[in-house]
């Protein structure tokens, strides 16, 4: 285990596996701070769309960067993602995006802004950071490693519910097809592609409800602090 006193755990995995929704609920329940990394890269993605950075202009790209700050601001309710000061929260999860942010995250020097800003998010206080990289790239030496995965099927049906509920227009097979391709890109990218860390412990949800899925967390938090306490 680190020598570091905060507690860091990385929740990696598949797109639309519940990540987040785990990540805020275990937040919660052990007043953790929450980083949602790959709503970083749905700003970034939001940014580029609005300014028309091709994503094959990497001189283009690294200006981009400089100027875009991405903040996670707690209120009453939720922990809104403000990109320069503008809240993109909901933005940030149309399928426009969506179809975008696996190309967008797939560049290095969009890996490396954006790991950089994580690392300094999670240097002093006790946090949970979902993603595709956190417990492999980002937090190597985290506390706690969960990956979690689900029938692909059931992430679709998931994902569909959830647009559909916010009044968008989708269909089930540009889901599919969506979640699919950025299995493919997520994984293959050379940039710290998705992977599964070897100390990493497994949650397949496909049959779990959330409160089985943040018992099974809980349990393994308690067993990863005793261990730290001891080391």
């Amino acid at each position: 285990m680190s020598g570091r006193h905060n507690f860091i755990i990385a929740i990696d995995g598949f797109s639309s596996c519940g990540k987040s929704t785990l990540a805020k609920a275990l937040a919660k329940k052990l007043k953790f701070a929450f980083i949602d990394s790959g709503a970083m890269y749905r700003a970034v993605t939001l940014y580029f769309i609005r300014h028309e950075i091709a994503l094959d202009d990497q001189e283009a790209i690294e200006n981009a960067l400089k100027d875009i700050h991405i903040d996670f601001i707690p209120n009453a309710i939720k922990t809104e993602i403000h990109l320069n000061d503008e809240d993109i929260s909901e933005e940030i999860r149309q399928m426009y995006i969506s179809d975008k942010v696996s190309d967008v995250s797939a560049i290095k020097a969009v890996r490396l802004a954006m790991v950089a800003q994580q690392q300094k998010l999670g240097s002093r206080r006790n946090i949970i950071m979902d993603g595709r990289d956190i417990g492999t790239t980002v937090f190597p030496d985290a506390d706690l490693k969960i990956f979690m995965t689900a029938d692909p099927k059931v992430r679709a049906a998931r994902r569909y519910l959830e647009l559909t509920e916010k009044g968008e227009d989708v269909t089930l097979e540009e889901v599919v097809e969506n979640l699919s391709t950025r299995d493919r890109i997520d994984s293959t990218r050379a940039e710290s592609p998705l992977r599964q860390a070897e100390d990493a412990i497994v949650l397949d949800n496909s049959n779990l409800t959330p409160e089985q899925q943040l018992h099974f967390v809980e349990e393994e938090y308690l067993k990863a602090k005793a261990a730290k306490a001891q080391s």
